[in-house]
Order: C-alpha cells, then sequence, then structure tokens
C-alpha cells in the first residue's frame, strides 16, 4: 500500500491581502514519488511552495495541507523544516556575511550529513569556490542554483520541493546538477516534487506524475512524457482540454 506523503487539499490562497493566486488546488504525492509541476510563468507554481513551506505572506483563505497525515497548514516554517521538509526556491536570498561554508557546516551537523560528502558534492558540482563567499553574495544564476542545491544535500529532507532549478542554467551547469540530482534522490523513499516551466531536469531524475497549473488552478494531471510532449508541441494552453484530472484535482 503506497503511503502519502504530501496532501494538498482544496487550496485558496492569496498574497498579502491581494487577489487570490491560487484557487482550489489539490494534489497528492506518495512517498517516494517524483512529481512534476509545470506551467508557464505566473501561473501560481512557485506561490503554491512558498504556501506548503509556511511563508506567512501567503495566507492559506481555506483548504489543508498534510505531511505524512499529520496537518501542516498553520504550522510555522521551522516545524515544517523539522517534520522532513526541505525546498530550493527559485529566487534564492542573499545573506551577507555568512559564508556557504558556515551554514553547510551548521545545516550538515543538524542533518547528520558528513562534511565529507558535502564537500564531494560541492566538488561535483564545480562550486568548491563559492563555499567562503556570503550566500549568493554576486552569485551568478547557476551559482545561486548549486549553492541551494549544497544546502539542500546538507539538510538530507524526506520531502524535497524544487522550485526552477533549471531556470537561468547553462547546459554545463545542468548536467553537473543533474548528476548531483540523480545522487540526491537515489533513495526510494525520498520524495520530490519539481516545479518547472520548461521541463529540462525531468532528464536527470525519473518522474511519476505530472500536474499543470495555469492561472493558479491546476488543470491537467497525468503521464509525464505524454504531456511534456504535448506542451513542447502546442504549448501550455493545450492542457486546459485535459481530462485526466478529477475532481478530486481541481
Amino acid at each position: 500500500m503506497r503511503m502519502t506523503a504530501l496532501y494538498v487539499r482544496n487550496l485558496f490562497v492569496r498574497s498579502s491581502g491581494e487577489k487570490m493566486i491560487l484557487k482550489n488546488v489539490s494534489l497528492e504525492l506518495y512517498s517516494g514519488e517524483r512529481v512534476l509541476l509545470l506551467g508557464p510563468n505566473g501561473s501560481g507554481k512557485s506561490s503554491l511552495i512558498q504556501t506548503i513551506m509556511g511563508n506567512p505572506k501567503y495566507e492559506v483563505v481555506s483548504g489543508e495541507i498534510y505531511l505524512n497525515s499529520e496537518r501542516i497548514t498553520d504550522l510555522p516554517t521551522e516545524d515544517r523544516v523539522s517534520r522532513g521538509l526541505g525546498v530550493i526556491f527559485q529566487m534564492s536570498p542573499v545573506i551577507r556575511g555568512i559564508s556557504l561554508r558556515d551554514l553547510l557546516v551548521k545545516v550538515s551537523k543538524r542533518s547528520g550529513v558528513s562534511l565529507e560528502d558535502v564537500r564531494a558534492v560541492a566538488d561535483e558540482l564545480n562550486a568548491t569556490h563559492l563555499l567562503d563567499r556570503s550566500l549568493n553574495q554576486g552569485f551568478s544564476g547557476g551559482e545561486m542554483k548549486k549553492a541551494e542545491l549544497l544546502l539542500l544535500f546538507a539538510q538530507n529532507p524526506k520531502i524535497a520541493l524544487i522550485d526552477e532549478i533549471d531556470s537561468g542554467v547553462d547546459v554545463d551547469s545542468l548536467n553537473s546538477v543533474g548528476k548531483v540530482f540523480q545522487r540526491l534522490f537515489s533513495d526510494e523513499n525520498r520524495t520530490l516534487l519539481i516545479v518547472t516551466h520548461t521541463g529540462h531536469i525531468a532528464r536527470y531524475v525519473g518522474v511519476n506524475t505530472a500536474y499543470v497549473m495555469i492561472n493558479g488552478r491546476i488543470v491537467c494531471k497525468g503521464d509525464p512524457k505524454r504531456i511534456l510532449e504535448t506542451i513542447f508541441k502546442e504549448g501550455f494552453n493545450k492542457c486546459l482540454e485535459c481530462v485526466g484530472v478529477g475532481d478530486e484535482a481541481r
């Protein structure tokens, strides 16, 4: 029997008192599953990630979020992280005065990941030159993604939310990021939600299911290969015709 790792049910969300940005969103990830969340820019994908992580700027008007069958809708971010949630954000924060190395030491000590393994991943990502610089200060887009991936590796989450890891990354960097992805998610019990509008990262991680979000709504769910082929050939609007989404996912 498959165990549900993350369940979002009938979620309505608005940001900073503005208009509704997520509208009746539902999705379910099983333990060990790899899921794509696709959609054009501005469709609400990053807002969903922020809401799942508990960013207070995103107000849950109605709906529920469950992590391993525990309701976490009202929990602060640190409690969600302590329960196994990890994230790579699309827009990484710049933290002056704190080096990437210092942060990696603290995170890996808490999670039990060896610093030797973290250094090996830094080498694999060609990111050792970033370790003694302030986090993300002066980093290129690709360097920010590498730093975020290093931090995620050090955190060793049970459920990882990956927001646009393949956006703004050149081909060579994407190859190295993809290899670390394969290493990081070789554990069959680790669950992964990959947010992307290009789908390029899917070449490196076998995915089970894909959802498509447009204008703050889930409009399609189904086989990731078929959905990606449709998007590449006919664009996201073709997904509005999808009949693979049941009432529970609308």
